[in-house]
């Protein structure tokens, strides 16, 4: 595992920690809370959207990210499986996840800047990743 994996996952376990020691986590949403710049919602809103997917195999992938802009997008994620999550990282504050334990639909309202995302299954980040570049 390279460094920056092994930073992403410690990062990733201290956000989940504090998340769950009274922090910003919205109970019974089964996602953890946005960071500075994102906002999380039950639904999709108007503007673009980017739509994610993991699961239910070791399966991860983002569409809708080609030729992307600066400027507020909804990203809805369907995360198939509860042994996976899907988190999205990168440039502005820009950290959003599901849970592993849970499943179906969330979205997320997302700010992104001209930059490379990366999204990942956190218990398989070795495996289950990609990234998408933001012009």
């Amino acid at each position: 595992m390279t460094r920056s994996r092994i930073a992403l996952v410690l990062l990733t376990a201290l956000a989940l920690a504090a998340a769950g020691c009274g922090g910003s986590k919205n109970e019974g949403s089964g996602t953890t809370a946005a960071a500075p710049g994102t906002t999380e919602t039950g639904a999709s809103s108007t503007g673009s959207t980017i739509r994610g997917s993991v699961g239910p195999g070791f399966d991860i992938s983002v569409s809708g990210a080609d030729n992307l802009s600066p400027g507020h997008y909804t990203l809805v994620v369907d995360d198939k499986s509860a042994s996976h999550n899907f988190h999205l990282t990168g440039p502005g504050g820009v950290d959003v996840s599901t849970e592993v334990s849970g499943e179906g639909k969330k979205s997320f309202e997302v700010d992104l800047q001209a930059g490379e995302y990366t999204f990942v299954c956190d218990p398989h980040a070795s495996q289950m990743n990609g990234t998408f570049t933001v012009g």
